[in-house]
Order: C-alpha cells, then sequence, then structure tokens
C-alpha cells in the first residue's frame, strides 16, 4: 500500500489591520479545506489558537497568522489562492509556500511550477528549488511582504525518510494505538503542558495536534515500509529544547536519512544519530526571515531489500 507522505506547506500573515482570522467560522475553513482536497478531523483550542486536525495533516489559526499541511494527492495551492480571495489580497502581508519533492510525482494533481501560476496571478515574490533534482529537494515560493515590520517567526521542522526498528514496526502493526504511539514516542515528556488532539488512520498512519499558549507542535505519521515519511514541526522558542526534541525523535524513529528546515534559527545537531551532512543551504528569503535547509545521512550503510513487481 502506497502513500504520498511528503506535504506542501503554507504560512499565510495578514496585515495588522485585517480583523482576527479566528472571528471567520467554521464553515469558512471547512471551505478552505475541501479546496485542497482535504476534510476537518476535529478541532481543539486555547486563547492563542485553533488547531484542525485534517484528513491530511493539520491547519492552525491565529489572529494573525494560518499555518496549513496537507500531504497525499492534495491541491494546497488551491486553498491559498481561495484565502487570498476571500481575504483580499490587501490583507495579505506574507505567503511561505512549500513543497517537498515527492516519492511518485506522476501521481500528483500538480507540480511546484503549475502551482507557481495562480500563485503569481495573485502575489509577486520569489521562488527557489533547494536540492538536487536527482535527490529529495524543495520549493519555496515566498511573496513580497506588504507590512514594513513583521515579527520575525522561529519555526523548525525534521523530516524523516525510511524509518526503522521497533518503534517503526509498532506503527505498522495491527497492535498500534494513539495512547500507544504518544507513550512510545514519549510525547507527554517532550511536549509538558501541551494539550493534542491525534488520530489514528486505518490501516496505519498517524496525526497529532499539540497546543500550549501560542505554541503548536504537529507530527505526521506514514509508516509505509517502502515510502516511509514522518515529520515534526513546532514553535517552541529555545533552540536546546527544540533540538533536543529532534534528536530523541532520530533516535527512536531512527530514519536512513533526514531534513532539518529551520526559521531564523541555527540548528543544534547534539544528541543525532551518527550521520554526516550532505547538503545546506542558507537562504535569506526577505528582510526579516532566514531559511535554513540541512540534509543528513546515517553513517551506518543501508542494506537494501529489492521490491517484487
Amino acid at each position: 500500500m502506497f502513500f504520498e507522505g511528503s506535504e506542501k506547506r503554507v504560512e499565510v500573515r495578514v496585515s495588522a489591520s485585517t480583523g482576527s482570522l479566528r472571528l471567520l467560522d467554521d464553515r469558512f475553513w471547512a471551505d478552505v479545506v475541501v479546496s485542497a482536497k482535504a476534510e476537518i478531523l476535529s478541532k481543539m483550542s486555547n486563547e492563542f489558537c485553533d488547531a484542525y486536525l485534517l484528513s491530511e495533516s493539520c491547519l492552525f489559526v491565529w489572529d494573525d497568522k494560518l499555518l496549513m499541511l496537507t500531504c497525499g494527492n492534495t491541491t494546497l495551492v488551491d486553498a491559498v489562492i481561495l484565502c487570498v480571495d476571500k481575504l483580499g489580497q490587501s490583507a495579505i502581508a506574507s505567503v511561505s509556500y512549500q513543497r517537498k519533492s515527492e516519492y511518485l510525482s506522476h501521481l500528483q494533481t500538480s507540480s511546484f511550477s503549475d502551482d507557481l501560476l495562480p500563485l503569481r496571478t495573485k502575489l509577486s515574490g520569489v521562488a527557489y528549488r533547494v536540492g538536487h533534482l536527482d535527490t529529495h529537494h524543495h520549493y519555496l515560493f515566498a511573496s513580497d511582504t506588504t507590512c514594513p515590520v513583521l515579527e520575525p517567526k522561529t519555526n523548525s521542522e525534521l523530516l524523516m525518510y525510511h524509518i526503522k526498528g521497533a518503534v517503526a514496526d509498532y506503527l505498522r502493526s495491527d497492535k498500534q494505538s494513539c495512547e500507544g504511539i504518544r507513550h512510545m514516542l514519549g510525547l507527554e515528556v517532550l511536549f509538558p503542558n501541551f494539550t493534542f488532539d491525534d488520530h489514528l488512520f486505518a490501516p496505519f498512519g498517524y496525526s497529532i495536534n499539540g497546543l500550549w499558549e501560542d505554541k503548536y507542535m504537529t507530527i505526521h505519521i506514514t509508516p509505509q515500509e517502502q515510502s516511509s515519511y514522518v515529520s515534526i514541526e513546532t514553535n517552541l522558542h529555545s533552540e536546546l529544547i527544540v533540538f533536543n526534541i529532534f534528536s530523541i525523535l532520530l533516535n527512536k524513529l531512527n530514519p536512513q536519512s533526514w531534513d532539518v528546515i529551520s526559521f531564523n534559527r541555527e540548528v543544534v545537531t547534539d544528541g543525532f544519530p551518527p550521520h554526516f551532512s550532505v547538503a545546506s543551504c542558507i537562504l535569506p528569503i526577505n528582510d526579516n526571515d532566514t531559511i535554513q535547509f540541512n540534509q543528513y545521512q546515517q553513517l551506518k550503510n543501508e542494506v537494501l531489500l529489492p521490491e517484487l513487481l
């Protein structure tokens, strides 16, 4: 069974003169999610944020920004265009749209080049590819900022490929449960004070959102052996806390390779499994924000198992 775990990601920030995004009703966000070919499974909220768990990843809405991730064969760019049209271009302070290369890109509804066409009809900005075409790589569209001062964001993403070991085996078993996954990953310990909302998909696959004050975390697991993929993202402030969390999860999930993408923070690799750095890139995308892309590979040689076709 194949499922495309690689995600598309968008962050939209609105101008200070725009009303709170959280005042928009659930029908608005349901329409946005449906336009991306996904659906809302559940919602939780606190004083700062509304967090939606989706059939394909997640949506977070704060007063002044939204963050949406979708996996599978989704059309996240359509959700971006719908938001811009409904909110009005004057409300948009900035848009950051990311897309990772897919395992089976020919099964996708669109390519990044296709996505750029509607984006550029609504927003001015620049587009980049980071990484070589003959290996996994990332695409980014960053709109021009329309506000003179936007508070720099600090969040980090860890993307893991080809997980293996006891935890990976559990994630592929018929014995798994939401409680069991949280326990095996130690999420209550790694993210104390967070409130969680999670979902276990059939026959396997797992998503979890977490909120604590204005902080968020989200993890999405596609454990299929031939195309396993795990993503985690958070805006916890301390680099040492964030990368200690990443280190612990790397050692539990034991991926063959992984990427770390950071906005406006230095990457700390202490505690990572033995590895070598494959490639890195530091990319300023505007006056406030700099993204670091880092690719890592385990030192251990991988033994390949042929797949009978």
